[in-house]
């Protein structure tokens, strides 16, 4: 590589990799003020947890925002090369267009092969990690989840509600038992309420005093035609409210998009090898469409950054303008007609007939067949 080559490499390297971090900590943001800063600002977690936490949201919205950044990166660096007149200089010192494209299409290959990685490991290794970590902090100090005036709902199938909170003991007290489809069947209301933790089991030990409880029927909870049951009772037994969902013993079902490859060719296999409904055979060819789409969107968002680059080179050289305005409309507006192309392909996912998991490569095809049609046209 010489010095030609070094020198636009080094400049889409840096843009590009400024426009991945300023994009990746927007998608960011939107995660950690969803799943880290919630539990922060209700005491339940520290700050040096929080932001260990949000560091590993990272590799998580990586994969998102490395085609978008890229394709920022290369206009907003060939429009100010190309507004420089330096394009100019290098044509006119008889380097071709294909030449000064080399580099920056071998960032565009590194880019896809990085993009693999990140989908197919460090995102569902992130994630899964994230997931460990938050259950640490909380196991350190359960407690910290009951929290005095917000509604509770860390416990498999119990909302509760405090008032006040001295220590472990705990003051006007609501708590609602929930169903299997969400409805209340049980409110208990006390005067006050103490928590313990069984280390043992993982479970916070519910002890309560001077308290109310309605019991309505399981079968119609919503139905009000008939009275509740009414009872009252001075100190109830100890209730043991499970924290699995939290500290993970109870295994949450992974989905398609945090899955590794392997894991994506396993549950292919298994879902494959489910039995078919003879009454309704298309569901299990939709069901494996479903696993097939989730690993070809993986591949796709990942060779799009090279599409992306291919694109970016013939539009940066053309639009050759010096305002960032200009080149991230020309993004902004590229991304955007990938992104509806994508989605109508992912329509599809009910109808396995027509092969979604490979009408998904024609937003890249398309954006890399258009970008070589207009580098052939500047370049002539």
């Amino acid at each position: 590589m010489n010095l030609l080559d070094r020198y636009i490499f080094k400049s889409v390297l840096f843009t590009c990799t400024a426009a991945v971090g300023v994009l990746a900590f927007v998608l960011m943001l939107g995660n950690a003020v969803r799943d880290v800063l919630a539990p922060l600002l209700a005491g339940q977690l520290g700050w040096s947890v929080a932001l260990r936490l949000i560091l590993m949201l990272f590799p998580a919205v990586a994969p998102f925002a490395l085609p978008m950044g890229v394709l920022t990166g290369v206009l907003l660096t060939l429009g100010r090369l190309s507004a420089d007149s330096e394009i100019t200089a290098m044509r006119t010192a008889g380097v071709s267009l294909t030449r000064i494209a080399r580099p920056i299409l071998i960032l565009g290959a590194l880019g896809a092969a990085f993009g693999l990685y990140a989908n197919f490991d460090a995102m569902p290794a992130a994630r899964l990690s994230f997931e460990h970590q938050l259950a640490l902090a909380v196991r350190a100090n359960p407690l910290r989840l009951v929290t005095p005036k917000t509604f509770i709902r860390n416990f498999d199938g119990v909302v509760v509600y405090i008032g006040e909170k001295e220590g472990s003991v705990m003051r006007d007290f609501w708590l609602w038992k929930l169903d299997s489809a969400g409805r209340v069947i049980e409110l208990i209301r006390a005067e006050s309420g103490h928590f313990e933790y069984d280390e043992n089991a993982y479970d916070l030990v519910l002890t309560l005093t001077r308290a109310q409880m309605e019991t309505r029927k399981s079968k119609r909870p919503e139905d009000f035609s008939e009275a509740p049951q009414v009872g009252s009772f001075e100190t109830s037994d100890p209730q043991h409210l499970s924290l699995e969902k939290i500290f993970g013993r109870k295994k949450r079902q992974q989905k398609l998009r945090e899955m590794t490859y392997s894991e994506l060719g396993a549950e292919e296999a298994r879902v494959t090898a489910l039995p078919s409904d003879p009454a309704q055979p298309k569901d299990h060819e939709i069901a494996v469409m479903k696993v097939r789409l989730a690993r070809q969107e993986k591949f796709t968002l990942a060779f799009a950054v090279l599409a992306f680059a291919i694109i970016a080179v013939p539009l940066g050289i053309s639009v050759s303008r010096r305002e960032t305005s200009a080149n991230l409309g020309v993004a902004v507006l590229l991304f955007l007609g990938y992104y509806v192309l994508t989605v109508m392909v992912s329509w599809l996912d009910r109808h396995p007939e027509y092969h979604p998991d490979m009408l998904l490569w024609l937003p890249n095809l398309i954006f890399a067949g258009l970008g070589i049609w207009l580098f052939r046209k500047i370049e002539r």
